[in-house]
């Protein structure tokens, strides 16, 4: 029985999932109330992600994230080690000693978090699924956006854009999408392009993006393109190990995450196959985002992300400041 495309998308099943095409309950517009395990996780999240915050992410952030510019703030008496450019020369004329001008940085910065919540999200062979990564990710930037006085907004995707969140400066907006991000029911099909362009024509004013998903979908370079001309886009790629593996066995019965289809899989067979399918999907991933010129991150499941999230920001810093 020939397998559904993509492979990748089969390991990502777990009981629950709601089939493709199945409409979202009458009350998923509402907010429940959180189940106590669920409201836990929520509360993890925001207790570790604020310490790494607090822990100088925020100041990485405020670093390599800038606003639309500076503006004029004031004149002061010139010190030593000011530059002498900033000197305010008809200000200096009047008072007979030299001053200088004062800017401060304009941010005025839109943070989007655009997040992935279809059914291959679910899975994960490792400590955490790709859900639950995406969610921290998504809570340590928006915490860091918020800090810095920038505000946050968040859609969540699967075949289309799910959920559409504006952006806000409160903390508690923050533990809004996290929840949103974790409650959303686990299910449906993949068409990132389709709902990526969504996301762009919501969003009325440029905005850091920042497009979180494994990518186990067709590529859609028109979509990211138009996201790149219009935003600053970041583009943050769960993985996991098995993402790209087969286990090398005897014919095993799998269920797309996406479909809800069953399959028999020979993996020995289709092992080596599936591998050389996925690396080049993201060869292809990579090579578009290079020409456009966007940022592309990619996070593991079965590593920390604190150390590549940093290196990150410390990259694009030596990047703008060249």
């Amino acid at each position: 029985m020939p397998l559904p495309a993509p492979i990748a998308r089969v390991l990502s099943w777990r009981p629950g999932a709601r089939p493709a095409g199945a409409s979202p309950p009458a009350h998923a517009s509402a907010r429940p109330r959180l189940p106590p395990d669920l409201a836990r996780k929520v509360r993890r999240i925001e207790i570790a992600t604020k310490r790494l915050v607090d822990q100088g992410v925020a100041g990485e952030y405020h670093a390599v994230f800038k606003g639309r510019g500076v503006e004029f703030a004031e004149v002061r008496p010139y010190q030593p080690g000011d530059d002498v450019r900033s000197i305010d020369w008809n200000v200096t004329a009047r008072m007979g000693e030299p001053y200088v001008k004062k800017y401060v940085e304009e941010r005025d910065l839109t943070v989007f978090l655009a997040v992935d919540v279809s059914g291959s999200q679910s899975f994960g062979s490792r400590a955490i699924v790709k859900r639950d990564l995406a969610a921290e990710v998504a809570a340590l930037l928006a915490f860091a956006a918020v800090r810095n006085g920038d505000r946050v907004g968040a859609a969540l995707l699967t075949d289309g854009m799910e959920l559409f969140v504006p952006p806000r400066r409160r903390r508690n907006h923050v533990l809004r999408i996290v929840r949103e991000v974790l409650i959303r029911p686990a299910g449906g099909g993949t068409d990132l392009g389709a709902a990526l362009g969504q996301v762009v024509s919501a969003l009325s004013r440029r905005s850091v993006l920042f497009l979180i998903s494994d990518f186990l979908s067709d590529p859609f370079p028109r979509q990211l393109q138009a996201a790149a001309a219009r935003h600053d886009l970041v583009v943050i790629e769960i993985v996991d190990p098995r993402d790209a593996e087969l286990p090398a066995a005897a014919p095993v019965p799998l269920r797309d995450a996406e479909t809800g289809r069953v399959a028999l899989v020979d993996g020995a067979r289709l092992a080596a196959e599936h591998g050389a399918r996925r690396r080049e999907e993201r060869m292809r991933l990579r090579r578009e985002l290079r020409k456009l010129g966007c940022d592309h991150l990619v996070l593991r499941t079965d590593r920390p992300y604190l150390g590549p999230l940093v290196a990150f920001f410390e990259a694009r810093r030596r990047r703008l400041t060249r």
